[in-house]
């Protein structure tokens, strides 16, 4: 057992780290239900089959597609008690947002979907009720796993049948992680599942718990968060990035599109001092983090 001195979570919370800017670059997601444990590969470690997961992640990863492995939350049993197996892909693009679902049995007949047919599918499909994807894949990072699982469990007894388990989203320090979809907004530290819910079912966010968008650039997810904080802009999608002015190490100047106008926030992105940031890490890393300077209205 992990020394919870060590946990990296604990960790970071003690030092402070930024969240904002933190939710990974890929706008579209395969979810694949996948009993049982998952190694620190996730698919690719599971009973699924390391050299179909490679081709799978491969194939959508040039799509701009991002795999991961899903089950439902409780006990993992080893052996697949059911020949049928889910898949979703969501869509997170602002205008386009859907998620459509599927089976399958056999691994290699999902080498025979096709993302972009996908994406169109779920553009068709539209919204619909929150799906909670929690991330819980302690193979990675034991911090999902402690803080994780007691979240997805909490979220399914609000919301049977809409929530699963995940591998891992990135972050592992801001566990417990949550990413809602097919809207894209990815939470850390979520410790209050009940009010997660509470405002995903009505399209409405919490600014305080979001690590951003997932598909925007670390300085426009943390505009964006800023801009809902300051303006208590609650209502998903009330916010959209308009265009990101200049790269790191300068200061980048984020216009966002809000109601009845626009606003410019300058972001800095912001260098930390070393630190090892997940449980796994024998060496320290650089933490980098993305803080909203000032917001002023166009």
């Amino acid at each position: 057992m992990l020394d919870q001195a060590h946990r990296c979570g604990l960790a970071a919370a003690a030092r402070g780290d930024e969240m904002l800017g933190t939710a990974f670059p890929a706008d579209r997601i395969l979810l694949v239900e996948q009993p049982g444990g998952w190694g620190l590969a996730g698919l690719a470690g599971s009973r699924f089959g390391s050299q179909v997961a490679q081709r799978l992640i491969s194939t959508f990863g040039r799509q701009g597609v991002r795999v991961l492995a899903i089950r439902h939350p409780g006990r993992h049993p080893a052996a697949d008690r059911h020949p049928d197996h889910s898949w979703g892909f969501a869509d997170c693009r602002p205008g386009r947002q859907g998620i459509v679902w599927g089976t399958y049995r056999a691994a290699e007949e999902l080498l025979e979907l096709d993302p972009a047919e996908l994406a169109d599918r779920a553009g068709q499909a539209g919204t619909g009720e929150p799906v909670y994807a929690v991330c819980t894949h302690g193979t990675r990072d034991m911090c999902c796993a402690i803080e994780g699982r007691p979240v997805a469990t909490a979220l399914a007894r609000e919301c049977p049948g809409r929530v699963w388990e995940c591998s891992h989203v990135g972050g592992d320090r801001f566990a417990a992680n949550v990413l809602v979809l097919p809207t894209g907004q990815l939470y850390g530290r979520v410790t209050d599942p009940v009010a997660l819910v509470a405002a995903s079912e009505v399209g409405q966010v919490l600014p305080d718990q979001l690590r951003g968008q997932i598909g925007l650039p670390p300085a426009a997810q943390a505009a964006v968060v800023h801009a809902q904080r300051e303006l208590e802009l609650a209502t998903v999608g009330a916010v959209r990035v308009l265009h990101v002015q200049g790269a790191p190490p300068d200061v980048q100047l984020v216009r966002l599109a809000v109601p009845g106008g626009s606003c410019t926030v300058a972001v800095r992105r912001v260098v930390g001092a070393p630190a090892t940031l997940t449980c796994r890490d024998a060496k320290a890393k650089v933490p980098l983090s993305y803080r909203p300077l000032w917001l002023r209205a166009d």
